[in-house]
């Protein structure tokens, strides 16, 4: 009887190690797959261009049973009282979002981005940081997005291989219930302590506006904040696309930045949206758990005047 029970327990250990082994931050397209239709799991699309289009693409051809969300009108970044954009939206706010969206506490949530470029692979990077912090962990994203996806045709046809249909799902209201982890956040007194420690921080913007040649629309003055390091968002995509590097590329790419591989740092861009992206390489694919996410980033910096800039190019 004791070894029955043994092997009973052995082998709930070793289903549980399976279950947890099985969310990924990434999947790939077979995973996807082999996956549509089945309980417990929510593809989300979230391919709206930031450029400003609509949800066109996903109403044309989208995975089965896959829900729609509008990164940029649906609620997932707010302005603050400060007038800053791009930030986190108060836990309420996203509960009634994600719930809305079909999304309970014990689903796993997969990603799907255009996948056409980094910029895109940093919508599904924000979003997935954003259920991080709430508590969530069952999340995943589809490397290399919904071209991926699409990719595979018949040679004869042109037609698409993957299954696809049209038109809108309307998902089921759940119940999602967040548990914020602050320790996941850098606010602006985060960034001068770190400023004042010696704490990495790292910029995901381009090399043009790390250098102060040029800067986002919003932000108000130049350059970068002094001593961080540069580590544009796409070196972490191959060939800046839809598909992350593996941790070996990443590890190089890390050193020639300058950038360590594991410690406290803090990533930062405009927004928090190519920050996303660095955090994403950081935590997920290099394992570096201690590396946070500065969500007001260069908006938020450089709209105070009393906080340090270095422009390294100067007109």
């Amino acid at each position: 009887m004791k070894r029955v029970t043994q092997l009973l327990l052995a082998g709930f250990l070793l289903g549980m190690a399976g279950l947890v082994q099985a969310v990924q931050p990434l999947v790939d397209v077979e995973w996807v797959k082999a996956n549509i239709g089945k309980p417990g799991i929510v593809f989300l699309d979230v391919r709206g261009r930031l450029g400003g289009k609509s949800k066109s693409d996903y109403l044309r051809a989208h995975i089965p049973g896959a829900v729609y969300t509008d990164y940029l009108k649906d609620g997932w970044r707010i302005k603050d009282g400060n007038g800053t954009i791009g930030m986190l939206p108060p836990v309420a706010k996203l509960e009634k979002l994600i719930g809305g969206l079909g999304i309970g506490n014990d689903d796993h949530v997969v990603i799907i981005p255009n996948g056409g470029r980094a910029l895109d692979m940093g919508t599904a990077t924000r979003i997935y940081w954003t259920f991080k912090v709430l508590g969530h962990d069952k999340v995943s994203i589809l490397d290399g997005g919904m071209l991926a996806y699409t990719g595979a045709v018949d040679k004869k046809t042109g037609k698409p291989l993957n299954p696809l249909e049209k038109g809108m799902v309307k998902p089921v209201a759940k119940v999602f219930r967040g548990n914020l982890r602050k320790e996941m956040i850098a606010t602006k007194d985060d960034v001068r302590k770190a400023l004042d420690s010696g704490m990495p921080l790292v910029d995901n913007r381009p090399n043009n506006q790390y250098l102060g040649v040029n800067r986002h629309p919003k932000a108000k003055r130049n350059g970068t904040i002094p001593g961080a390091l540069n580590l544009p968002e796409n070196w972490l995509t191959r060939n800046g696309g839809g598909q992350f590097r593996p941790k070996p590329e990443l590890e190089k790419l890390f050193a020639a930045a300058g950038v360590p591989a594991s410690g406290d740092q803090i990533t930062f861009c405009n927004t928090g949206h190519w920050a996303s992206l660095g955090w994403f390489a950081a935590s997920e694919i290099m394992g570096n758990k201690r590396v946070r996410m500065y969500d007001g980033s260069m908006v938020e910096w450089s709209a105070d005047s009393a906080l340090p800039m270095e422009q390294k190019v100067k007109f």
